[in-house]
């Protein structure tokens, strides 16, 4: 399940303030950040309090957790390049760096196949052979 799942199925205030927590989940980066004043009055609150409450609440630490599993997978594309760039240019220790990625990128991408291949055969309809009338 990805963070944007995720702050699908919980109340919708939670899901804002977890945004305005962290303002690049937000889909439309032009727009400009929200103060707190404009949270507040987005979600028809009058203080932040109940949020920071629920910041010690077991949703909250497992939503972290999908966050930044998001932002591991943009960390892992920039080393990715930084590697492959030095490991281009000859340095031995990228180059042997490079190569245990790729390793660990080609197991990665047969998991996420796989993930891709299990929503798939959910998504086909067997046909059973009944007729309604």
């Amino acid at each position: 399940m990805s963070i944007f799942e995720a702050l699908k199925t919980i109340d919708p205030k939670k899901a804002e303030y977890f945004k305005f927590k962290f303002p690049d989940l937000r889909y439309d980066q032009s727009k400009p950040l929200k103060t707190e004043d404009d949270f507040l009055r987005l979600v028809e609150r009058k203080t932040i309090n109940p949020f920071l409450k629920w910041e010690k609440s077991p949703e909250y630490k497992n939503l972290i957790q999908l966050y930044l599993d998001t932002k591991i997978a943009d960390d892992y594309k920039e080393i990715y390049n930084i590697v492959a760039k030095n490991a281009k240019g000859g340095d031995e220790k990228a180059i042997r760096l490079f190569l245990t990625l790729q390793v660990d990128i080609q197991k990665n991408s047969i998991v996420a196949a796989k993930s891709f291949e299990d929503e798939n055969e959910a998504d086909v309809v067997e046909d059973d052979g009944l007729v309604l009338d």
